[in-house]
Formats: C-alpha cells, structure tokens, sequence
C-alpha cells in the first residue's frame, strides 16, 4: 500500500516540490502507453494538476516501481483503494477512475520506497492483466467534455478564483500551493483550477474521487465549488476560535502584566506587603485585645520574627504559619459573663426537661454555689445513666442557663491520645488536639464542653485517650493544660466540663475520682407521657410539617405506645414509634388532605403490630421469687427458679447464662440455705438425696452482679418448705455466707422497675435506706419496702 505525504499540509492538501524539481507537464500530443503499473493510494485520490511525494511499502511495490523509473516514459497509474485493515488492496477495491503520473525521482529507505509523482491526465481501468502485486492494467485515457458556455465556465473559474483567495487569506500555506501551481498552468485554464481546488481542500476521500470521476466539466466545477465554500466555512471557524482565544489570552497576560507593575509601583511608594509581612500583621493583629500570658507571647513573637525570614515558598515557612494560625487563634483571657440567675437556670431546665427533678436539684446547687462565690470555677461534671434519658441536652441546657457557649465532641471509640494532647509540630498534618480546637471555635476560655460516651474510650498503641485526660479532668492540674502541637500552657480551668456515660464499670478509677457523679435513671409512664406532650409529639409534626391540628394523639394511645413498645427507660426508642405514627398519618393526609386525624388505640396496632412488651406480671409459686435487676437500659424484674429434679443424689445445678459473680451468689445462698435448715424451718435431710436446678430467665441474656443473693436464697427456701410466696413482692441484696444482707446500687432504677411491674413491696438492704430515702415522693407511692440486715429478717418476712 501507498499514501501520500501530506505532513506539510495541516489541511490533507496537495503539497509541490520545489522550483528547481524538473517538471514536464503532459503534453496533449504525448503518446501515452496502453499498459501501467498500477500503485494503489489509501489515504486520498490523486489529481493531475499534482505534484508530490508518494511512500508505499518496499515489499510488494519497490521493484516494478524502479523498473518504471528506469523506462522511457516513466509513467504509472494511481488508483484510490479502500482495503480493509492493512492488507495489500485486492482488484476488486480500486476505483475505476485515476491519474497516470510520471516518477521524477526514486529514493529508498528501510522499509519504504519515497518517489515523486507528476499527475498528467486521468486514466481508466480497462482490463487486469496481473491480478497479482505488482499489478499491471491495460488503460484508456477518457477525454474531459464542455457542457457549457465560455461564460458560464468563465464565471464559475471566477467564483472557485475568488473562494481560492479567501482561503489564502485564512491560511498562509495556501499561498504556497497556489504559487506551485500557477508556475505550470494558467489562472484562466478551468479544468486544472478546478481540479487544483478540489485538491487543496480537506474533503472526503470519497467526495474527491467523485470529482476525479465527473468528465464533464461544467458539472465538476459545480461540485467543487460546494466543496471550496465548506472549506471556507470551516475556515472561518477556525479563524474565529483562534481569535477569541487569542483575545482570552490577551487579555489575561495584560492583567498579569498589570498586576505586577502595580506590585512594583505599591512597592517604591511603601504602600504594598508581601505575602510574609501580610501573614505577620495578620497574626498580630488578632493578639490585639487578648490577654496573652508572658510565655505564650514570648513563644509567639519568636515564631513571628521567624516568619518574616523565611521564604514563603519553602516548607518550613507553612509549618511556622500553621502554628501561628494556631496559636494566635487561641482566647487568651477571654472569657464570656456568666447568667448566675438561678430563676432563669430553673425555667431553662424545666422548659427542656420533664422529670429529672433530682437531676435539677443537683445541678441548681451546682449553679448556687457558683453564684455565692460570684464565678463558676472549672468543675466536671459526671451524667451516669441508660441511652435516651436526655444526658447530652442537659449539658447543653446547663451551657444555656449559664449564657456560656457549648462545645460537644464524642470520646466513643477514641484510640489515639493525640485526639487529646495533640501532634507533635515534627509530624506531617499534626494539629492541636481538641480541646485547644474546642477553644478555638467557641472563641472563649469558659465554655461548657461535653464529653460524650466516656466510658467508651478504647486503647491502642497509639496511647491511652483516657489517660491523657487525667491532666484535663483534674482541677489542681488544667490550669497548665499542655498541648503536644502549641508546647504552650493554656488555662482550662474555667472550663465547665460535662462528661456523659451509660455505665461506671468501664471508667478508670482515677479518670472517675475525678468527676462528681450524677446519676439518672429511667422515667415512669407518667414522666413519658408528659415527655412525649410537651416534647416529642410537637418535634415529630415540626419534622413533618404537618400542623398540630390536622393530627391528634389520644392519651390511652400514648399509653399504650409507651407500655406496649417503649419500655426501656429511656425515650429514644419511644421517639422512634411516634414517628412511624406520623409517617403513616401523612400518607392519609396526602390522600385526603382535608380530613382531621386522631389516633386512638385501635390505630396504634395498626401502624406499630401487635406490641413487643406484654403487661409484666409478678412470677408466682413453688421455688420461684422475684427479684430486681439493674442493667444499662435500666431496672428490670428478674425471676429467679428453684425446682428438684430427683432424690437420687445430692447436686446443685444453675443455668441462664449467669457471669461468675452470679454464680458465686447462687453457690452461697446454697450453703447458707444449707447450712441453716433448722432455722429456716426446713426438713434437715432435704438436701441430703435432691438434686437441685436454679434457672434465671431469659435464658439468652448474659447475667452477673451479686444482688441476686438473697432472692436465689429465697427461691430455694420456698422449694424446700414446699411453700410459695403468697405477697405480692420483689427484692434485691447480696447474701454473705453469714446470712448478712449487703447494699447494692441502682436503688432507683430498681424501685422503678418494681413500680413498672406493678409489684407492691420491695425488699431492700437496710444499708441502702439512704438511698431509699433520697428517692423522690412520687416514686415511694403505691408501694412498701422493708429493709433487711439479715436473711432471717427476709425468710421471717416470707414465710
């Protein structure tokens, strides 16, 4: 295969060799042979008006080329071919119609054969006398015929001369061609002006070959003049985005330009900064108005000289101008007045929260004494209690009440200590740690920040968080709280901070001897549903944008919402269930918006199914008794069964997947039961052949703690004398070996849960009676509790 080399052409146009390449224009006397070597073209057809260079490959081409080039007449015939992909074009792919060409000079290279091709006149395939490469073809030379006037032909070669020079005018290299070609032929001649137009256009190789194919003349000039005007088109085009980016461009570089002569010019008059002398003002510039501590300003001014020589490009220069950044945003001594009002920390408390009236008295003699003193100093505050009791929105009602800004972050799942103290400036992104950022936000030295779920900090070898809070979360100590990143002491020790947690085990004891604990249990019915008025019901139709109006809830439906499928102490879940009550309310609405709905117990089932929780009644008969469990949910009834197997052989067996605590607790009621069966009233050789199983349900949930005891002791007393507990009754307490009844925690969540359960008496360790007493009124309602200092209080009481 052969192509044409068209490099110099950005257009695909024909390119002429120099002047001083002899050429010999076809005369029209010139005997042409009737046999040629026929050489395809892949890329174009070829014209007569043409004289160019042509590559094609060594093999199969070169050696009928050179024997051409080395004949008389030197003629050959160039011939468009479509082959398909890169294969030699076979017979059947060549159009009919080319261009004899004479071969002005040969040269060879690696691989390829480069020769020069004078086209003369147009030639026809008449008959393949070697169907194989190098082909060889017997030809005709068709005469060109004028199908019109010398004027019509005179006014088109006008219109292809006057496209012609338009063309020249919006690419140079037009102007070349054009110069090649008026060295051979005249301006006037029509049939090589078109033929030469068509040429220098980037058409269609199909376009082309149909104008080399067209003999009559008038009918070809129509053709290419078509193709003359789109390439003058496309032409204008391109003249026009190249001239709107230029202008783009243009423009740019003259603000450039302008831009650094103004930087000079503000230079010579003084009047101008570089970027180091901008960033240093801007730096100073915020310690202005700050009480900046002598080593901290020392440290800062040190930094500032060092930023000013110091090459703003280098990497040194933005590390120095982060810790700036840093540094100078710190409040230094600014610190926002406190609302000491303790009618106004009432009426925030009680407009956030329903309930926690222990909670709120805690915190009010909190704030009292703050306002005697005239300051809150920094304190630490502790909320201990199950999800969804409303921990976090008391710190910020606490941060409301006080007029102080708030600051909230999560410890859950904090394993890096530089999340506290922060990087050290050696490290690539280091940055303060959080409370230096907390500060930073809240732009004061005195606000409340929140420390979420700290009892869910991890540890890894990254370091400990929980003992990198140590230093914050002691008084004596966060005065000169040290951040790894600043290396500077900054004042914590006016910051309030709340801490928040679901359960103590997990907290270090140093880490909690820090803090003063306040505890929160769950709510009662009665708490939620008022709650749930004042509260969640009116957020749920804010989310919703449905109007209050349009949507009721009726008290017996929000009971039973709260007893059927919110019973955990917290609201979260309860919140949840309004909300899928809501949703299905709106798509009724959607379908009719101007019916008014109410829902009532019939529709809560709908909605929510059948309810999760059913009406908690207390367990009854031989060998079973009711005890009070605390979880981190809350206070829970347990019931706890005794029940003999056989008098085979004397055993004791206990299930319900019960931690190690609780099993030693039911290994010493045992003994204790045992070893005391004369005063317990009980048949001294019972225990001598019965196999005893102790089962606490629900058997799926992990159990442990130890005030279990003398409730698994009751339950195999009750066995043993054959007698169930007839009181409606409930109780809690470790047992010692001795019979001693010990204390236990969780009192409030307990005597909660009893009252859920609908249970009338509690028996208590005598040693938690203060605790009892500090139970508000409204708990100690509609129930009797008896204190015990030892088991034989609780089996006189019992049986």
């Amino acid at each position: 295969m052969s192509h044409q080399d068209d490099d110099q052409n950005p257009n695909g146009g024909a390119e002429f060799i120099p002047r001083d390449q002899p050429q010999t224009p076809a005369r029209t006397d010139e005997v042409l042979p009737d046999t040629l070597q026929l050489v395809p073209l892949t890329s174009r057809p070829y014209f007569p008006v043409l004289i160019q260079p042509i590559v094609v490959d060594q093999d199969p081409w070169a050696e009928g080329i050179k024997v051409v080039a080395d004949s008389a007449h030197k003629l050959v015939a160039l011939n468009f071919a479509e082959p398909d992909g890169d294969e030699i074009p076979k017979p059947g792919e060549f159009k009919n119609i080319g261009v004899v060409a004479r071969i002005l000079r040969v040269h060879q290279t690696q691989d390829k054969l480069q020769f020069i091709a004078q086209g003369l006149r147009r030639v026809r395939i008449r008959e393949w006398v070697r169907k194989t490469p190098p082909y060889v073809v017997r030809v005709d030379y068709p005469e060109e015929t004028t199908d019109a006037g010398d004027d019509q032909l005179r006014a088109y070669a006008m219109s292809l001369i006057n496209g012609i020079k338009e063309l020249m005018s919006l690419n140079p290299l037009y102007s070349e061609e054009l110069k090649q070609y008026l060295n051979h032929f005249r301006p006037s001649d029509p049939s090589p002006l078109t033929d030469f137009a068509a040429a220098i256009t980037s058409a269609d190789p199909e376009e082309l070959q149909d104008v080399l194919e067209t003999l009559p003349l008038l009918a070809r000039m129509e053709k290419v003049l078509l193709l003359v005007n789109r390439e003058l088109e496309v032409g204008r085009l391109q003249a026009k985005i190249a001239e709107d980016t230029q202008e783009q461009l243009s423009q740019q570089q003259r603000e450039f330009f302008l831009r650094q002569q103004l930087k000079v010019i503000q230079k010579e008059l003084g009047i101008s900064k570089d970027d180091r002398e901008s960033d240093a003002d801007t730096f100073a510039d915020r310690l202005e108005g700050k009480d900046v501590p002598v080593h901290a300003r020392q440290r800062i001014d040190e930094e500032l000289k060092k930023l000013q020589i110091l090459e703003p490009a280098s990497a040194e220069y933005g590390v120095t101008r982060n810790y700036l950044d840093w540094a100078t945003s710190v409040p230094w001594g600014m610190y926002s007045e406190d609302s000491l009002d303790l009618g106004h920390a009432r009426e925030v408390l009680d407009r956030d929260h329903d309930g926690l009236d222990d909670v709120k008295k805690r915190i009010i003699e909190f704030l009292a004494l703050g306002a005697y003193k005239g300051e809150i100093a920094g304190s630490i505050l502790l909320l201990v209690g199950p999800p969804g009791v409303g921990k976090t929105s008391i710190g910020r009602s606490v941060a409301d009440a006080l007029g102080r800004k708030f600051y909230r972050f999560s410890l859950g799942g904090m394993r890096d200590e530089a999340e506290i103290k922060g990087h050290r400036r050696t490290y690539i992104g280091a940055m303060p740690g959080k409370f230096i950022q907390a500060l930073k936000e809240v732009d004061v030295q005195n606000p409340v920040i929140m420390l979420d779920e700290i009892d869910k900090i991890g540890a890894s070898y990254q370091g400990d968080p929980a003992s990198a809070l140590l230093e914050v979360l002691d008084p004596e100590q966060n005065s000169e709280f040290l951040d790894h990143y600043l290396d500077l002491r900054v004042d914590l020790s006016k910051v309030l901070f709340i801490c928040t947690a679901n359960q103590l085990d997990t907290i270090p004891g140093p880490l909690l001897d820090r803090m003063e604990t306040i505890r929160l249990a769950g709510y009662l019915t009665s708490e939620k549903m008022q709650i749930a008025k004042n509260h969640l019901w009116p957020r749920q139709l804010e989310r919703a944008g449905v109007p209050a109006s349009k949507l009721k809830l009726t008290d017996p439906a929000l009971r039973k919402v709260i007893d059927g499928y919110a019973r955990e102490a917290g609201v979260r879940n309860l919140e949840k269930q309004l909300a899928r009550l809501v949703r299905a309310s709106v798509v009724k609405l959607l379908e009719d918006d101007s019916q008014k709905i109410s829902i009532g117990l019939n529709q809560v089932e709908e909605v929510l199914g059948a309810p999760i929780f059913k009406k908690q009644k207390p367990r009854k008969g031989v060998g079973v008794v009711n005890g009070l469990a605390w979880t981190s949910l809350g206070g829970t009834t347990l019931a706890v069964e005794a029940s003999l197997v056989h008098d085979g052989s004397r055993g004791f067996r206990q299930t319900g997947q019960l931690g190690n605590v609780m099993t030693e607790s039911a290994q010493i009621a045992y003994s204790y039961v045992a070893s005391h069966l004369k005063d317990l009233g009980i048949d001294e050789h019972f225990f001598d052949n019965a196999m005893i199983h102790l089962h606490v349900p629900e058997g799926a949930t992990p159990k442990d703690g130890p005030s279990a005891g003398i409730t698994m002791a009751s339950a195999l007393t009750s066995l043993a004398v054959g007698k169930a507990i007839k009181r409606n009754i409930a109780m809690t307490g470790e047992l010692t070996l001795t019979g001693k009844v010990l204390p236990i925690g969780g009192v409030k969540e307990k005597v909660i849960a009893a009252r859920r359960a609908g249970i009338a008496e509690v028996i208590l360790p005598i040693d938690n009676q203060r605790d009892y007493d500090e139970l508000p009124e409204y708990l100690k309602e509609e129930i009797q509790v008896h204190f015990a200092s030892d088991y034989r209080d609780v089996a006189g009481l019992l049986f």
